[in-house]
């Protein structure tokens, strides 16, 4: 796979030189796969299986008869995965490649002529390969995703609670920030026990709850329909349902954590905690996601501003531990990212650089870590907030997002400790250099008038 284009010299002229010899083609579909194999291998050399295991496993004992050793195929939703898995189980190279990169020659358009296609790039090395982590990385990010999914139908849930009790006019979410934390939960769980007195009611908040009760018992003060009720309830009793299907997510997330970092045979140094202060949000992972990442990376990324708990466990299941070997720098892991300028040059002027639109779930990682840091009070907050002041606060989100991205690459790929002065300038170089700017300005005026 690492076998990339070249040219020869021939009588005709410079060529192409095929460097897959050994290669095959695959068009991936949800109920059927063409295969292809160069025209040597076999008198019926581009065929069409169905998608069945049994299918899958005819594939494989082929490509093998037909000396196959590489396939190129696209990355076609999820269908291409249980093909891909047992290509690689049986020794065979698999290069998954972009449905953008591999778009056939105008003309027919058949499953055949994109097999086809996709085995005569492959051979001449004209593919770039999709980023795959390996099977146990593959594994936690499946959980992590399953995990997001889960926390997201519990916030729905949250958000049927607050209809229900809009609808009877109690406007407890009004008054209570999170209706799903300790006080909103007491309230909501004496309602459906029938509590109806507003100032007993009121009395179960917190005393650190900065309504006051007299305002938590007036905004209880509703109809209490017991169709309502019952829509409370039920939505109530999905949203712990929920948090108990997250809390197993995670248990099955840290046995796996353990397991991976068990196979990576590494000597890293004793983990040094990060000394800044890390605020946990209510839907955390409760395990210790710092020292499996400190396992698997050999530094400490918490010490990057921004990047929290769900942050790197989502990392860890989106890179695994060797996605440094994949990327040859840092400049080219955040342009996977989707984090870089996409710079469309002509006549030598830039005629376009904004960023692609498509998703890359790492990129979308960085970028949510970067949203707080608009009130962070170190570098890399100054940084957020130059970039906002310059440029708005959606490019500042992604040029900050870029800098945590390079900043990550930097640290796993060399081994050593955040840097906050490679970051940019301090508050106090900001403000001298703001000063400096103001005086310049002042001079001009004086020697204006």
């Amino acid at each position: 796979m690492k076998n990339q284009a070249r040219m020869i010299k021939s009588q005709d002229g410079n060529k192409l030189a095929i460097v897959n010899p050994n290669a095959a083609g695959i068009d991936i579909a949800d109920t059927e796969m063409q295969v292809c194999v160069p025209e040597d291998r076999d008198g019926e050399n581009n065929r069409r299986f169905g998608s069945f295991t049994q299918d899958l496993n005819t594939i494989v004992d082929w490509l093998k008869d037909c000396r196959i050793t590489t396939v190129a195929m696209e990355a076609t939703g999820i269908y291409y995965l249980s093909l891909f898995l047992k290509l690689q189980d049986a020794g065979i190279d698999v290069l998954l490649a972009n449905p953008q990169d591999v778009k056939n020659l105008s003309g027919r358009k058949t499953d055949a002529a994109d097999a086809e296609w996709l085995m005569v790039l492959h051979r001449y090395g004209l593919l770039k390969p999709c980023y795959q982590p390996g099977n146990v990385a593959r594994q936690i990010r499946n959980l992590t995703r399953q995990r997001s999914n889960l926390i997201r139908m519990a916030e729905k849930e949250v958000q049927y609670m607050q209809k229900a009790m809009e609808q009877m006019n109690i406007k407890l979410s009004t008054v209570i920030s999170d209706i799903t934390g300790l006080s909103g939960r007491k309230i909501i769980t004496a309602i459906l026990d029938g509590q109806r007195d507003t100032y007993a009611l009121a009395s179960l908040a917190e005393s650190n709850c900065k309504a006051s009760q007299e305002e938590i018992a007036l905004s209880l003060e509703g109809t209490w329909d017991e169709d309502l009720l019952f829509m409370l309830k039920q939505s109530l009793d999905a949203y712990d349902f929920f948090l108990s299907q997250v809390s197993d997510c995670d248990t099955e997330i840290e046995k796996l954590l353990s397991l991976y970092g068990a196979r990576i045979d590494s000597a890293n140094a004793e983990l040094v905690r990060c000394k800044r202060k890390k605020s946990r949000s209510k839907n955390a992972p409760k395990m210790d996601i710092e020292n499996f990442a400190y396992q698997l990376w050999g530094v400490n990324v918490f010490e990057i501003p921004g990047l929290k708990d769900t942050a790197v466990m989502h990392l860890i299941g989106e890179l695994g531990h060797d996605f440094i070997d994949k990327f040859e720098s840092a400049e080219k892991f955040s342009s996977w990212c989707n984090l870089a300028p996409n710079n469309k040059i002509s006549g030598g002027k830039i005629l376009s650089s904004k960023i692609m639109k498509r998703k890359n779930p790492v990129g979308q990682i960085f970028r949510t870590a970067a949203a707080p840091l608009a009130r962070d009070k170190g570098e890399m907050g100054n940084y957020y907030r130059r970039m906002k002041a310059k440029s708005g606060a959606l490019q500042a989100n992604v040029a900050t997002a870029h800098k945590m991205a390079k900043i990550f690459y930097t640290m796993v790929k060399n081994k050593v400790a955040y840097d906050a002065s490679k970051v940019g300038l301090n508050e106090r170089e900001l403000t001298e250099r703001k000063i400096a700017k103001l005086e310049r300005a002042l001079t001009r005026l004086k020697n204006a008038s």
